[in-house]
């Protein structure tokens, strides 16, 4: 595995604090009703995204998961100025606005969404680790979902193909507790979610999801397993969301006093904590970095807010495809 150095932890930092932030902006403007529909934050769990991205191949690996799924592109490469003008609807967005905050796609940098519907993702991400299979690439796919998507009986599908074919796919259940709002203990006689990859004899077993170390030391194995032709991996990342499923969730489920039992655990404080401890960034150094931050922040949002909406002819121009041939309609 790639050594974690100073240099790790300080990208750690900054990438966690950014992404916890820029969400935070997030929220605030879909208070003001300048993002619209459904916005899904993923406060707490960053360090399944940084120590995930530690142990990936960026220049050919590839990624996809739920609709939780606004700063995965952003850890993938995709310019956050672009995300956050798509959650606006601005045609500057990664999808020219018409995805939103569910749809996040960069064909580019290898991230292939964003998916509303729950646990659909789970066969496309292996249908993608195929074609990689099938045409040579050397690239293995992490596919993300939920612990309530873990219920889907596509799952099961994609798993069973997965390991019948050795694809080189990594499974990945974020589980931070709650589905929606039903925890893991209401919808399954067990709360090991990793368990599911028993039945398939697939390598499986659970992350501390909170600390960004032990999701890179698991992902590394799991990654190179993949990569050398002995099939998936099904990891569950333990983890947790500070904030609602969604903006609109009124959180009757849990108590305050287990959100701040967690917050102690924050994995960016985690993070911050070591920077210290080892005398990685001096205080003034961590203040620049916190600085950076808030101003990428406004710079994402201001260049968002000033951005146009899409034409209504985009509309059309993003259902029909243009041909230089005539249709000759078939022959019955």
């Amino acid at each position: 595995m790639k050594e974690i150095t100073r240099e790790v932890y300080l990208k750690w930092y900054e990438d966690m604090l950014f992404w916890r932030k820029f969400e935070d902006k997030l929220a605030a403007l879909y208070i003001q009703q300048k993002i619209r529909g459904f916005l899904h934050l993923y406060n707490g769990q960053e360090a399944v995204l940084a120590g995930a991205l530690h142990a990936m191949d960026l220049s050919k690996d590839k990624m996809i998961t739920a609709y939780r799924n606004h700063v995965q592109p952003i850890g993938m490469g995709v310019d956050p100025k672009a995300v956050m003008a798509e959650l606006l609807g601005k045609v500057t967005g990664t999808s020219k606005g018409m995805g939103g905050s569910m749809h996040i796609f960069s064909k580019e940098k290898g991230f292939y969404g964003g998916h509303g519907i729950v646990g659909a993702q789970i066969p496309v991400g292996a249908g993608i680790a195929f074609a990689d299979q099938y045409f040579g690439r050397d690239g293995v796919t992490l596919t993300y979902f939920g612990d309530g998507a873990a219920r889907q009986g596509s799952l099961h599908e994609a798993f069973n193909m997965a390991m019948l074919w050795k694809l080189p796919v990594v499974f990945i259940v974020e589980n931070n507790g709650y589905a929606m709002g039903t925890s893991v203990e209401r919808t399954a006689n067990h709360t090991d979610v990793w368990k599911l990859g028993l039945g398939y004899e697939m390598p499986c077993g659970p992350v501390d999801g909170m600390n960004p170390v032990k999701v890179a030391e698991a992902m590394h194995e799991a990654i190179e397993r993949a990569r050398r032709g002995d099939g998936p991996t099904f990891l569950e990342m333990k983890t947790y969301r500070y904030r609602g499923h969604s903006m609109s969730d009124a959180q009757l489920y849990r108590s305050k006093e287990e959100v701040d039992e967690y917050r102690k655990i924050d994995p960016i404080t985690q993070v911050l904590d070591v920077i210290k401890d080892q005398k990685y960034a001096t205080d003034a150094e961590v203040e620049a970095i916190d600085e950076r931050v808030k101003n990428l922040v406004e710079e994402c949002a201001t260049f968002a807010e000033e951005s146009d909406f899409p034409d209504i002819q985009q509309m059309y121009d993003v259902v029909y495809e243009q041909r230089d041939y005539p249709f000759i309609p078939h022959k019955l």
